[in-house]
């Protein structure tokens, strides 16, 4: 088997060591799971690199499917969906979100992809690997709470940053263009923001380094958290709200409605930091006056 592809001139190796299903099998003394089997004959013949790679790919994919039920919901216009709306005064045709997806898919091709192909050496650094065995279900979890974690508290003092007034006015406005957010708009930013809010994404994985599909799924899984949370609907059957310290799109949606004076509601996925660094009383204030009105 040909362990090396040639890419800009180099040999990238693979990371399985091993030459058919057999030789891993004895190697490990046990037979290989389903899931692996599947993983050797996909991988076998890919470079770490092309695999490092795949990441663009599946953000642009999974941003593209999970926010096509959003749209059909803001389109459809039905009474029994629109009561869960946010700000139902607002309403964005057809074209307005179509606008919003090119301009992301347009930033994550310059912007976010240039930076998957130079980081390429950070991953291999950090101990990303790419072979067998495959991680467990339990080490999945572990470590995506842990990025989830280490993601959100980061992220929170980042986006506080963003806020002041120079990276406010030349960066995070564009972000903030949508006073009230749609779930296209979860990456509509500004591309130094993209890239800058990059960092404490990738701060868990090179802490904590897993596998690939571990890395690649927290990606994804980051990407859906920041969609659900801007699409403009309050669903009270959202199996999220079973999360603890979760803010969602309610949580969110004020960040945005209060517009670019906003600070207040900082957080990425968790609620305890705006909690703790009393960033949330603007927001805590105005729940306590609309629970009293009803």
């Amino acid at each position: 088997m040909d362990r090396n592809r040639i890419i800009f001139g180099h040999p990238l190796p693979t990371m399985l060591h091993y030459q058919s299903i057999q030789e891993a099998e004895t190697s490990f003394g046990r037979n290989l799971t389903v899931a692996e089997k599947l993983w050797f004959s996909y991988s076998a013949n890919q470079p770490d690199y092309l695999l490092h790679c795949h990441n663009i790919l599946f953000l642009i994919l999974f941003y593209t499917i999970f926010t096509l039920p959003f749209m059909v919901v803001e389109l459809c216009g039905s009474k029994n969906i629109g009561k869960y709306k946010l700000q139902p005064n607002i309403k964005r045709s057809f074209s307005d979100m179509f606008k919003c997806y090119k301009a992301v898919v347009y930033s994550f091709i310059l912007a976010v992809g240039p930076l998957q192909v130079l980081s390429y050496p950070t991953i291999k650094w950090i101990g990303i690997r790419t072979g067998l065995p495959l991680p467990s279900g339990w080490e999945i979890f572990w470590q995506m709470l842990v990025y989830f974690l280490i993601e959100d508290y980061t992220n929170y003092w980042t986006h506080r940053l963003l806020h002041s007034k120079w990276a406010y006015e030349n960066i995070h406005h564009i972000h903030h263009e949508y006073t009230a957010p749609i779930a296209f708009a979860a990456s509509y930013a500004h591309w130094a923001e993209i890239l800058i809010l990059g960092v404490p994404s990738f701060l868990g994985p090179a802490i904590v380094p897993g596998h690939i599909i571990t890395y690649w799924s927290w990606f994804v899984m980051r990407h859906l958290e920041a969609i659900e949370t801007h699409c403009g609907y309050d669903f009270k059957w959202s199996p999220t709200k079973l999360i603890p310290f979760y803010g969602g799109a309610e949580y969110h949606d004020y960040h945005h409605y209060v517009g670019g004076q906003s600070q207040c509601n900082f957080a990425s996925v968790f609620t305890y930091c705006d909690y703790i660094y009393g960033t949330d009383k603007g927001y805590r204030y105005r729940k306590s006056i609309l629970k009293k009105q009803l």
